[in-house]
């Protein structure tokens, strides 16, 4: 302490703080807590990780989705909602490889069949979404209005809005009932007790 001024000096022979009762202002090191924006990420940093990881895998199987849709719906000739169906299974097979193996690898590993039932039974809901819009604008808005039954309107309306609502659910889905934490412990079966 020299004058009523505190320094540290750094090897390399810089001031490293300066007491606050110099500048008026604590010291880094004084804080007791981090700041706001630090806290967010300790707290959320992992679900950042996973959106990022799952919106990848997302994107491959998006487009896959969107190939084989379109070459069913316009080179096969297949009915649109046998399209989606199709192109649907095939690309929920590349999402859960992805997911499975990448995404969410570092969680509890339980049956590997029970998972892909699981995750297939959760994916159907998912394209329930899908199925749903796209019979809204195709079958619904079509039969009163003709532009509705094209393939650029079957598009928008399953691979986009449908898509957007099911991967919404099945992020949640999958992370809740699929891929389970590691801290995860399975529920017991109930105990009765005799009085």
């Amino acid at each position: 302490m020299h004058g009523g001024v505190q320094c540290g000096v750094t090897k390399a022979g810089t001031l490293d703080s300066v007491s606050a009762t110099v500048t008026g202002e604590p010291s880094a090191s004084s804080s007791p807590r981090p700041g706001f924006l630090r806290r967010l990420w300790v707290r959320f940093g992992h679900l950042v990780h996973e959106l990022g990881k799952f919106g990848t895998v997302g994107i491959i199987a998006f487009g896959v989705d969107l190939v084989l849709f379109n070459i069913a719906l316009t080179v096969f000739n297949v009915e649109s909602l046998t399209a989606k169906i199709f192109s649907t299974a095939v690309a929920a097979t590349v999402a859960f490889i992805g997911n499975r193996f990448w995404t969410w690898r570092n969680r509890a590993r339980s049956n590997l069949a029970r998972e892909y039932v699981l995750y297939f039974v959760l994916n159907a809901i998912g394209l329930g979404f899908s199925l749903l819009t796209l019979a809204i604008s195709h079958y619904g808005l079509g039969s009163m209005w003709p532009a509705f039954k094209n393939p650029i309107a079957d598009n928008i309306s399953a691979n986009i809005v449908g898509t957007a609502l099911g991967t919404t659910f099945r992020f949640w889905s999958y992370r809740r009932w699929v891929f389970l934490h590691p801290d995860t412990q399975p529920v017991p079966a109930a105990v009765t007790e005799s009085k």
